[in-house]
């Protein structure tokens, strides 16, 4: 599956992935927004064979997406769509990526493909998210998408 934004290209996730991914997912900046302390090689090997897996369900319900630079072809983090309730057409979205890459608009262009994918191609009813309420960042670009009641969670314990 691809999904293309004018900088990004989403895309499956791939073995190979784990490299980036864990360059990003070690750093404490990345961390200070997550409920993991660290990360270790396996525990990213196991994190993107789980995206792998999901893409092999059928019907297929999770779509969490690599989220490449199309000039550079440099994989900066991931976006995603999981279905939540079928009958109900509700799902959720989420994001993060590589935090040399903050504050340039790219969580938001990830954010607004997978919401339009999310209704226009799963004919969802209801689309959700959270994130960390610290996270103001992440905050705004929820809003940018138009999420202005989303759920927003407080500090991790």
């Amino acid at each position: 599956m691809i999904l293309e934004t004018h900088r990004l290209l989403m895309r499956d996730f791939i073995e190979a992935d784990w490299q980036a991914v864990f360059a990003y997912q070690s750093d404490p900046l990345y961390l200070r927004y997550n409920y993991w302390t660290h990360r270790t090689q396996k525990d990213v090997c196991e994190f993107i064979q789980m995206f792998i897996d999901q893409q092999k369900e059928q019907p297929r319900t999770k779509f969490q997406l690599a989220v490449v630079l199309k000039e550079e072809n440099q994989l900066i983090g991931n976006c995603g769509i999981r279905v939540n309730d079928l009958e109900m057409r509700e799902a959720n979205i989420g994001y993060e990526l590589n935090t040399q890459y903050w504050g340039q608009g790219y969580a938001t262009e990830a954010a607004q493909a997978i919401l339009k994918f999310g209704f226009e191609e799963l004919g969802m009813h209801r689309i959700w998210s959270w994130c960390i309420a610290e996270n103001v960042a992440s905050v705004k670009a929820l809003e940018k998408i138009g999420m202005h009641g989303g759920v927003i969670y407080g500090k991790k314990s």
